[in-house]
């Protein structure tokens, strides 16, 4: 059952940009190892050499001490090595049932084993806590739910090393939970776990190991319970991490309403809520996975159905059909979906961050010099590291992808501006400098609302936080009630 890993000299490279410079390291089996490092950091392309997606310019694999070259995921898979993509990697029109056996299918004969495929996915399923009809279409499914079905995918392969790219960045704490459970039985039975997250107190909590990448090198490893997390941060970056919240700008509590909603609903996700953002003011929204956040501000900008309510803008009363609809009100909103709806993570990033403004720039021919501009201005004011302008989007780290849809949304210069999970899956540096963005814009006087899983983040940067639970606004707390256990309490009702 066991499997033993070695990196020996490993480098590898896109073009002419080198994302692995002769990283070497072992991985002992039965063990969970903590892989950070920021983004691009080069953690995910050294995973996918592993796991037979990418192959290695140079250096060589060592599994079991048998050099190897996967040259497909199949032959990996075939060793016992599945990776669990931080991408979500499954078809939305097939069944849960479908996408758990994609190539993989149990045939009876000639023909497939419908009820043994079905009655297995049940199982795996269950292990992972999803209590859904593996006959369920994909698409019918939430995000979270999507990431519940890869882990039980994962199950199925029997791997022999399992390695998780932020596996829980879209789970709630209590299918976290679950998931922890579930990697502590696998490392029991001696499954080696490769665990890749930002999360670092889910690091300390959940690995026997800590592994350290910077610039696709290897620069330090050490057992988990030796190093504190700011010790973490610090490896990650190379330098003292500190201050990762801005002061809070100042806010007036008479500042003029900026945008308001009177009884918004949208039918299934939620119902009757009201509320209000001033001009400066960093409004959070809190909730568990389903409370209707998402579903609730897609409706007020046009991407899902509103069937109730008023919304008001500067005082004045707007009907939003559509996203480009509520561009042109002065209204923008980010998705949590940055590679769904944030990105065309195939066109250049040039493309990409003038694609909502092109009016701006065809005279009546594109002017390619002054979207050049435009994009050096971003790199320059976002902090975007970047190739080129040509470079396609889907080349950058996560962390530089985040960077670049918050760039492009913020082109049209909005006056408010909705956050859904705007540091999901990015680094501690990345992060750091979000949150220092959010702060700027609201010191510029813009509205800033922050749809966030995260408490602490939530706490750290807004002035008021709304929770949402079943579809309903159910309280609205200031900056002197923010904690983590009051805001988990009205969440889950226990308040």
């Amino acid at each position: 059952m066991s499997l033993a890993v070695r990196f020996d000299a490993i480098e590898k490279q896109f073009g002419p940009v080198r994302v692995l410079h002769g990283v070497s390291f072992d991985l002992a089996p039965g063990r969970i190892y903590g892989l950070l490092g920021e983004n691009g950091a080069g953690k995910s392309t050294l995973m996918k050499i592993l796991a037979g997606y990418e192959r290695a310019n140079a250096g060589q694999l060592f599994i079991d001490e048998r050099a190897r070259d996967f040259t497909n995921s199949r032959e990996a898979e075939q060793a016992g090595i599945v990776l669990i993509h931080q991408e979500l990697n499954i078809a939305d029109h097939l069944t849960i049932t479908q996408n758990m056996f994609l190539g993989h299918e149990i045939r009876k004969g000639f023909f497939l084993d419908e009820p043994a495929m079905r009655d297995a996915a049940r199982d795996a399923l269950k292990e992972v806590g999803l209590h859904k009809n593996p006959d369920t279409r994909v698409r019918d499914l939430i995000v979270a739910e999507k990431q519940l079905v890869e882990i039980a995918k994962a199950m199925l392969r029997a791997a022999r090393l399992l390695i998780m790219d932020e596996p829980t960045a879209m789970l709630t704490s209590s299918e976290t939970q679950r998931l922890f459970v579930l990697m502590a039985r696998l490392k029991d039975a001696g499954t080696t776990i490769v665990y890749i997250s930002h999360k670092l107190d889910e690091v300390e909590r959940i690995t026997d190991e800590v592994i350290v990448m910077r610039d696709g090198r290897f620069v330090a490893r050490a057992p988990t319970d030796e190093l504190t997390r700011q010790q973490m941060a610090n490896l990650m970056v190379g330098r003292e991490v500190s201050d990762m919240f801005p002061d809070k700008p100042s806010f007036a509590d008479d500042a003029p309403i900026a945008f308001s909603v009177e009884g918004a609903s949208a039918p299934g996700w939620a119902d009757g809520v009201s509320f209000s953002v001033r001009k400066g003011e960093v409004f959070g929204f809190a909730g568990l996975v389903g409370a209707g956040r998402t579903e609730l501000f897609e409706a007020l900008v046009g991407v899902r159905a509103l069937s109730a309510g008023r919304i008001d803008m500067e005082g004045r009363s707007v009907k939003l059909k559509s996203p480009r609809d509520a561009m042109r009100h002065g209204i923008t909103y980010l998705s949590e979906d940055r590679k769904g709806r944030g990105l065309h993570v195939d066109m250049a990033i040039k493309d990409n961050l003038t694609m909502m403004t092109l009016e701006r720039y065809a005279r009546p021919f594109i002017d390619l010099r002054a979207e050049r501009d435009a994009l050096d201005a971003a790199v320059k004011d976002f902090g975007i590291r970047t190739g080129n302008a040509s470079m396609c989007a889907r080349m950058l780290s996560g962390g530089n992808q985040q960077k670049l849809a918050l760039a492009k949304f913020l082109h049209p210069d909005p006056r408010v501006i909705v956050l859904d999970e705007p540091t999901r899956g990015v680094d501690v540096g990345a992060k750091r400098d979000i949150y220092f963005l959010i702060h700027r814009l609201a010191a510029e006087g813009r509205a800033v609302i922050v749809i966030s899983s995260e408490l602490i983040e939530l706490i750290g940067l807004c002035h008021r936080v709304a929770v949402m639970r079943a579809g309903e606004l159910v309280a609205t707390l200031g900056a002197e009630q923010l904690t983590e256990e009051r805001l988990i309490a009205h969440a889950t009702g226990t308040h």
